[in-house]
């Protein structure tokens, strides 16, 4: 019934972004599953619902950490120059070139599971006194921002959760990243959901949201987004770490297994 899929969309929008958003994932990555295995959204409708996700349940974080005053600085103004141009490509390919689950899912998987690794060992691994990491080149990092862009606008996933394990493997720490990746996540799925609405204008298929489940699913994200962000200045640098860390080779090992199956 349709009450019970906006209920079910809530509760799990909630706890999705109650764990992600602390570390700068906007959770649409760990939704994707859900909508495909539960919700059952058809292909390739499940990417502009994410899409749509992200829009409503940003601004939970966002208001946050703003609150917090962690919104600023010149990383915020990189990752959304980079990644707004990339999104709207990849929503093109995806309607007109890469419309099948599978390969989206052997990509996340060879995407998140190294990257949640390598995340995991870095932080885990003692490093010898004095050793500072290798500081990326601002131009690298908007050229970063603009491949996972791309990657984000073919698979509705925002990017925060691949930005967000490289520049912390990187060095750059969880409180700086978390803000801007949320913000680059918000401001792509604006952009992404709108390119998709018009796409679905003139494309026959499923390519417009599902606006039920996305708005459900959002405003569970809204709150549960909020209270992240909140959580976040409580947990300590290695902790967060951490959870970035395994919630990627976590999502990398579970897309491996429903690609393989």
């Amino acid at each position: 019934m349709e009450w019970e899929l906006v209920a079910a969309g809530l509760a799990v929008g909630m706890l999705i972004a109650a764990v992600t958003s602390p570390v700068g994932v906007s959770g649409a990555v760990f939704l994707l599953p859900v909508q495909l295995s539960i919700f059952a959204v058809p292909n390739p409708a499940v990417t502009p619902t994410n899409l749509l996700y992200n829009v409503v349940a940003g601004p939970g974080a966002l208001l946050r950490y703003r609150r917090d005053g962690a919104l600023g600085g010149p990383l915020v103004r990189r990752l959304v120059l980079g990644t707004l141009p990339g999104v709207i490509l990849g929503a093109v390919i995806r309607v007109f070139a890469l419309p099948g689950p599978n390969v989206f899912r052997f990509l996340v998987a060879a995407l998140m599971l190294p990257l949640g690794t390598w995340l995991i060992i870095t932080t885990l691994r003692p490093k010898p006194p004095g050793t500072q990491h290798p500081q990326s080149a601002p131009r690298t990092v908007t050229a970063l921002a603009l491949a996972v862009g791309i990657v984000g606008g073919i698979y509705g996933i925002g990017g925060g959760s691949i930005l967000g394990p490289i520049l912390v493997g990187r060095g750059v720490p969880v409180s700086q990243v978390a803000p801007a990746a949320l913000a680059s996540t918000f401001a792509t799925s604006l952009v992404g959901a709108s390119t998709y609405a018009l796409l679905s204008l003139n494309h026959s298929g499923s390519i417009a949201p599902d606006w039920i489940l996305g708005l459900a699913c959002g405003l569970g994200g809204l709150v549960g987004g909020y209270l992240g962000a909140r959580l976040q200045s409580r947990m300590p640098e290695t902790l967060l770490r951490l959870l970035l860390g395994t919630l990627a080779a976590g999502l990398g090992t579970v897309y491996a297994i429903n690609a393989l199956s």
